[in-house]
């Protein structure tokens, strides 16, 4: 069973930036196109951002298009999600998502 790991979640003001990564446990991610989600309170699980097996292609939600950048390194087997720009409405919980596995979640908190 594939066991992703996410981490980077906190506080950060409005116009802040994150950095979350998520690694995996006894499984080579480079194998494995790889997805950001997020939930916030009261809404539905969605689609933030994803990337290809080798990081060739990418592809972000129209909400965060232009403020967050997926990337990977598969020499340290951790994928990233880079959030610049940070708004409040970008606050909720963060998984990571690959071949049905989802992660436990980063929280993500916008807030001046």
């Amino acid at each position: 069973q594939l066991q992703l790991v996410e981490s980077g979640g906190g506080l950060a003001h409005p116009g802040g930036s994150l950095r979350l990564s998520c690694a995996a446990a006894r499984y080579t991610l480079e194998y494995y196109a790889i997805g950001w989600f997020r939930q916030a309170p009261g809404r539905e699980r969605e689609a933030v951002s994803c990337i290809s097996r080798d990081g060739g292609s990418t592809n972000n939600a129209d909400s965060v298009k232009g403020r967050f950048t997926i990337s990977r390194d598969n020499a340290k087997n951790t994928v990233y999600l880079q959030m610049n720009s940070l708004k409040p409405e970008d606050t909720a919980v963060y998984y990571c998502w690959s071949t049905g596995f989802w992660g436990q979640g980063t929280q993500v908190t916008v807030s001046s």
